[in-house]
């Protein structure tokens, strides 16, 4: 598992997921984390991250005896996870999940605000203390980090820009300077996206962010059939 064994990352796996075990192949773990909100104030009731080799699949106490029976490998999360959960209906997804001790050092592009500025757009509010803004000349919004403080050991930056300011590096530009910030903090940056987002692939690679064959994993419930 020697692919596996960050040691900027033991801590915030350990606290993210409820237990970072040093030994190959798929680990379920059950734990409370899984029955409590999270930094979003919802409850996430399942939780892995894999690496080339091992990793943990963290879900809710009750439910933990039964994944273990039904999940053996990570090549069987897909087809048997949703049913062990109770939720067949649901879906699994994978993301690629990235981090960095080194982010590229690109010249800063943003200040610190209060995420309630009314100058920002929605989608950064829900983040709360404060988000890393790049303002155009006339002080508009043009791009911003969300800071997802899931514990002390380590933080998710969400980078997004404004359609007008696309194309001229500010999404990478902010994300390393967020990462720097939170390294500076004492946390480890976390990065996630969606693997088929090749402009989020761009950003992160550019602000040092590189992609080891780490994924993050969970459930969403596909919408009713009318």
């Amino acid at each position: 598992m020697d692919t596996c064994t960050a040691p900027a990352l033991t801590a915030f796996l350990a606290a993210f997921l409820g237990d970072w075990p040093d030994r190959d192949g798929l680990t379920v773990v059950g734990t409370d984390l899984r029955t409590r909100p999270g930094w979003d104030g919802r409850v996430h009731d399942v939780i892995g991250v894999s690496c080339p080799g091992g990793g943990v699949l963290s879900v809710a106490p009750d439910v933990a005896e039964g994944v273990r029976g039904a999940v053996r490998d990570w090549a069987d999360v897909p087809a048997h996870l949703p049913a062990a959960l109770g939720r067949p209906e649901a879906r699994v997804f994978a993301g690629v999940f990235r981090w960095t001790t080194a982010p590229t050092e690109l010249p800063d592009a943003g200040i610190w605000v209060p995420a309630t500025d009314p100058r920002l757009p929605e989608w950064l509010r829900p983040f709360g203390g404060e988000a890393l803004v790049a303002f155009d000349d006339e002080g508009r919004y043009a791009a911003g980090v969300g800071v997802k403080r899931h514990n002390p050991a380590g933080m998710e930056i969400s980078v997004g820009t404004d359609e007008a300011h696309r194309g001229r590096g500010l999404a990478s530009r902010l994300t390393a300077q967020a990462a720097r910030w939170i390294l500076s903090h004492g946390a480890v940056p976390i990065y996630l996206h969606d693997p088929a987002n090749t402009a989020s692939d761009r950003t992160a690679l550019a602000a040092g962010f590189p992609n080891q064959g780490w994924q993050i994993h969970g459930l969403f419930q596909p919408p009713p059939t009318p």
